[in-house]
């Protein structure tokens, strides 16, 4: 296994914030972007010219773009020391960590902004041209969702699927988007599980509610080492203690089991790297474009034997104030997912439960939170790039 680069806490989260989530916005990820940085330099009472690491994600809305990092830093006034553009779909918010932990080591920047911002809703100019698009077009695959209902119909073949543990993920994840005030307004009402299981059938047998709601929105964070973070003052610090991430997971199998993932490699390597046992997370908040992939997670980092997911999300008390509180702020899945500014939806709700600034979602005594990532989604496999991260406070 590789060393743990993080173990010595000597790189620290000390700000985020986040943009509402819209439909529709009428906004560009340029004008997302300089909402969450203005927000950011009111909180570290620093400028643009304070700020010399950047990291991004490529947006959607900006994805026929090959320069959007440079005209997106010019756009906010930035002139960066260090630039990072990562392109792990929902992998690479929690890989910006890492990859911003090792800039501020290396001593190449000293204060990092993680930048996430889309506006698929308002504008779209991704084309995937995967050479798998010759499986992909004749079949008429719809996206994400065509792809995830072959995966959970080859999950339920395998497994008891109980569909009331999805539903008691899918009413625990509403309850705190409601709480959320930043969450897409309409998802902002609750459910119960009846209205989960009576929810349509979209691409059998994953139902509606089983899936995100595209929106627009953005999300940022401030790293810097911890030496220079006591020496400014900062008293809520938020330090990634371990990471690990996996591309192409069983990529030479032609024939892959779907139900794998790279969980099964990056969940067990990072509890290990951190020292715990999955009985010692605070909280999990695991990257959910899909339901069954919370549940497949749960089973591969070892919260609960394989085929038993949807047993254990049924069966264990998931909100705020249970054995194992999971995406308190209603994730992806219940508060809306900007594209593939998304995933740090779910880092930025662990950043802020472990500030204590989660007000009535709040989590008693958090020390630490395990947060994924789940990025692209290939046809006949099964997700392509998978990452786990160990935060703690």
């Amino acid at each position: 296994m590789r060393g743990n680069f993080l173990k010595d806490k000597d790189v620290c989260i000390v700000a985020y914030a986040e943009t509402k989530l819209e439909r529709r916005s009428g906004r560009t990820a340029y004008e997302l972007s300089a909402e969450v940085a203005e927000a950011l330099y009111k909180k570290i009472k620093m400028g643009p010219s304070d700020i010399d690491g950047v990291s991004t994600t490529i947006p959607m809305s900006e994805a026929a773009n090959p320069f959007w990092a440079n005209y997106c830093t010019d756009y906010l006034g930035l002139q960066p020391r260090w630039l990072q553009t990562t392109d792990l779909g929902g992998v690479s918010h929690t890989g910006n960590v890492a990859r911003a932990a090792m800039a501020l080591q290396n001593g190449w920047c000293d204060t990092v902004m993680l930048l996430a911002a889309d506006a698929p809703t308002t504008a779209w100019s991704a084309n995937y041209h995967a050479y798998h698009d010759e499986f992909l077009d004749p079949t008429g695959l719809q996206g994400p969702p065509g792809a995830f209902g072959f995966i959970m119909d080859r999950y339920a073949a395998q497994h008891d699927l109980d569909y009331r543990g999805l539903g008691a993920l899918a009413v625990a994840q509403r309850n705190g988007a409601v709480a959320n005030k930043n969450a897409c307004e309409q998802l902002r009402e609750k459910i119960t599980v009846d209205d989960y299981l009576n929810s349509r059938v979209i691409s059998s047998p994953l139902r509606l509610l089983d899936c995100v709601m595209p929106c627009d929105g953005a999300s940022g964070l401030v790293m810097m080492k911890t030496s220079r973070a006591r020496r400014l003052g900062f008293t809520k610090r938020v330090y990634p203690f371990a990471y690990s991430e996996i591309t192409n997971f069983n990529v030479a199998s032609q024939q892959p089991d779907i139900t794998q993932t790279g969980h099964t490699v990056v969940g067990p390597e990072v509890l290990k790297m951190a020292k715990m046992k999955p009985g010692d997370v605070d909280m999990f908040h695991p990257y959910d474009d899909f339901l069954i992939a919370v549940a497949m997670k749960l089973e591969q980092i070892g919260f609960c034997k394989t085929g038993q997911g949807t047993q254990f999300l049924r069966d264990t008390n998931i909100g705020p104030k249970g054995t194992l509180p999971i995406n308190t702020g209603g994730g992806q899945i219940s508060a809306g997912q900007p594209a593939l500014a998304g995933g740090q939806l779910n880092l930025v709700e662990a950043v802020r439960q472990l500030m204590g600034d989660a007000g009535r979602r709040q989590v008693k005594n958090a020390r630490n939170a395990l947060v994924t990532g789940i990025g692209v989604i290939p046809y006949g496999r099964n997700w392509g790039s998978s990452s786990a991260l160990v935060l703690q406070n």
